[in-house]
């Protein structure tokens, strides 16, 4: 709407009084980012701004000469009279929401965020009060109901070992930024070695760079070169989705594997991505923390964007939002595969 602090373009949303945008989609001269997966990060900007604990991913994704400025969490950076601060989203390591403050208005878009404790890998949501929130709607049906992560690691555990006692190695796919740290994290290195993909070593170096207290790991690559006829039976490797069915995965010989996300609750999910087990377990909110970070907002006005958003701004409007849904470049794509893994 005309007169609004931020809207919609065909870069991605932006702040006409301040001259930035927020997560563009094309380069533009000035760009506030809250993560560094593909769908939210483009190269090419002028600037970037970016969470002081994200830096090391950020810099990992865009060069080490990139012109990216650095805030703290709840640091406030003037642009042209607007203020702008980060704040945690708990997605996944340096995730912000941007919260946007001009003449006694405030706005915050959340990017992606889940609201799951997960201070291994990142810090936590907080809620933000605002007027008008901006809500990703990824998981956006009452279907989706996320169990305790401390849950799935012990499922997820005890089938590498299952796997390790029958001979096999265990291969799970995981997003290369974010999941798959996650997954290190509650992994049980006394069953046996992790091992990572080339794309996963990498971001997993800028976690421990950044202080993230992660199992040890060692890169395939690596360790080909080192033994000369690998035994990767009981071994856990964890890779990209995009590893599966190439010739990279035969290499281990007899092996089960899993993929780790969110997706895997819908039934078939498992089926059609061709692996053996899946295990649930998202970095974005499920049904009831969506709704519990919009209430915690305090805002009468939602936008929606990213997922299952006619259905969401639907039932926003039914409990009494202003609601409205945001048509942005990646809002089909409910299976946010690709667009995670895009560097």
């Amino acid at each position: 709407m005309s007169g609004d602090l931020l809207i919609l373009s065909d870069r991605g949303f932006y702040c006409p009084v301040g001259d930035f945008y927020i997560d563009p989609w094309l380069s533009v001269p000035r760009a506030v980012v809250t993560h560094a997966h593909g769908d939210h990060l483009v190269r090419g900007c002028g600037s970037y701004l970016v969470s002081k604990e994200g830096e090391a991913v950020f810099r990992l994704r865009l060069g080490y000469d990139a012109p990216i400025q650095t805030a703290a969490y709840g640091e406030t950076v003037p642009i042209n009279g607007v203020s702008v601060s980060l704040h945690p989203a708990g997605h996944i390591l340096g995730s912000a929401q941007v919260r946007v403050e001009h003449g006694g208005e405030v706005w915050v878009v959340s990017g992606d965020y889940k609201t799951m404790d997960d201070e291994r890998t990142c810090t936590p949501f907080t809620a933000l009060s605002c007027h008008t929130f901006i809500t990703e709607a990824t998981f956006a049906l009452p279907i989706y109901h996320w169990r305790p992560q401390q849950v799935v690691y012990d499922d997820l555990n005890l089938w590498w070992q299952q796997n390790r006692d029958a001979g096999r190695a265990s291969i799970v796919y995981a997003y290369a930024l974010g999941k798959a740290q996650r997954v290190m994290s509650g992994l049980n290195p006394d069953i046996g070695r992790i091992f990572t993909h080339g794309a996963v070593e990498r971001i997993t170096r800028g976690y421990r760079q950044t202080g993230i207290r992660l199992p040890e790991t060692t890169y395939v690559g690596a360790h080909m070169e080192q033994v000369a006829r690998p035994d990767w039976r009981g071994a856990l490797i964890i890779a990209p989705l995009s590893a599966r069915g190439t010739p990279w995965t035969r290499k281990f010989g007899d092996s089960s594997s899993a993929f780790v996300s969110g997706w895997m609750q819908i039934r078939g999910a498992r089926r059609r991505r061709a692996v053996d087990r899946g295990f649930v377990l998202s970095d974005h909110a499920d049904w009831e923390g969506l709704i519990s970070a919009i209430k915690a907002t305090g805002a009468a006005r939602v936008g929606v964007t990213h997922g299952y958003i006619p259905a969401f701004v639907r039932w926003l409007r039914e409990q009494g939002y202003d609601a409205q849904g945001y048509e942005t470049r990646y809002s089909d794509e409910n299976d946010d595969t690709e667009a995670e893994e895009t560097p």
